[in-house]
């Protein structure tokens, strides 16, 4: 990470705001002989990822870049039974201003130059948010297909996607069908994901795995490789409502099959971490993980985000120890 020095700041502002999804993964033809060989190694992944966070040191102008960064590659998420449209109008809001205007001013930057990478509800606030964030450039996520369970008819879960989509959702969040990965019928969750993908039409789609779920690390790489061959622009470890969510271990199994899925396509698939990843500190260490495994590209919102809402806040904290030297209480810095 040689480039993270002091004139990170000065390239960050260099930067367009708001860049525009990848090209489109058209996915491939179902071939399980790609599925065979795959197998993971847990104790080389855990010794790997304990590496990241010690190996490497992010300070001072430096990490105030990444942090910056990392709020444009942020999904501001709502997904809660008390959900409104007010909330969700405010939490638009602050994915077009997350930074306070006075911490941007300090660090060089315009009011509008920063953004989050997206704002993600249910079906039903499709509308609000895109009206709430009309003219910003910031798209909609609307999860999908019977999120969190993934259980309702497949029939319906088309519909959902389809009405999303007329509602004016960009980015579709879908869950898989979790019996699918953990009796290994891999050509029921292709056909499933393969729907899924055509119901988006021209809206990106990303595969939600629940890796809590699946658990076993080969079965989350075959998942993972199997929802690419689908189609899907994105894979993403969770729903967030899972007893584990995103982890590091989980991350690096399904960068490297990211990795595999270019080498032999030549397409690039983003990826999403979504649930317990709520520090400053850890966005850091999933950055780290992606620019070391897939290189600068996957710094960017359309190769990379978190799904989050308290990682904000906490980064806006450390944003503001950079530029006056003392913490905030957390209550300063609401999302919504």
């Amino acid at each position: 990470m040689s480039e993270a020095s002091t004139n990170s700041l000065v390239v960050l502002r260099g930067a367009p705001a708001r860049p525009a999804h990848a090209a489109r993964n058209a996915g491939v033809a179902f071939d399980a002989s790609w599925l065979d060989a795959l197998r993971v190694n847990h104790s080389a992944v855990e010794r790997r990822t304990a590496t990241l966070g010690t190996r490497r040191a992010v300070k001072k102008d430096a990490q105030a870049a990444w942090l910056l960064k990392a709020i444009t590659c942020i999904d501001l998420t709502t997904l809660n039974g008390d959900d409104t449209e007010g909330r969700v109008r405010r939490l638009c809001t602050k994915a077009r201003h997350p930074v306070r205007a006075d911490l941007l001013a300090a660090l060089g930057f315009a009011p509008e130059s920063i953004a989050t990478g997206a704002v993600c509800v249910y079906h039903r606030f499709v509308a609000a948010a895109v009206d709430a964030l009309a003219g910003s450039g910031i798209p909609v996520a609307a999860v999908s297909t019977g999120f969190p369970a993934g259980l309702n008819p497949h029939a319906l879960k088309l519909r959902e996607i389809e009405a999303s989509v007329a509602d004016g959702a960009a980015e579709i969040d879908i869950v898989v069908t979790r019996e699918h990965v953990l009796t290994g019928n891999w050509r029921a969750l292709y056909d499933e994901v393969r729907e899924f993908r055509a119901a988006c039409g021209e809206a990106h789609l990303k595969a939600i795995l629940a890796t809590g779920d699946i658990r076993v690390l080969s079965n989350i790489a075959r998942a993972s490789m199997v929802c690419m061959m689908a189609g899907a622009d994105f894979i993403k470890t969770s729903t967030g409502k899972e007893g584990t969510n995103a982890t590091l271990d989980v991350s690096l199994v399904m960068v490297r099959m990211i990795r595999e899925y270019r080498e032999r396509t030549g397409a690039l698939v983003g990826f999403k971490p979504a649930g317990g990843v709520s520090t400053a500190k850890s966005a850091l260490a999933y950055q780290i993980l992606m620019k070391e495994e897939l290189g600068r590209s996957w710094l960017e919102p359309e190769l990379f985000r978190f799904g989050a809402s308290s990682l904000l806040a906490d980064i806006e904290r450390q944003l503001e120890h950079h530029v006056s030297g003392r913490y905030s209480a957390f209550h300063r810095h609401p999302v919504a």
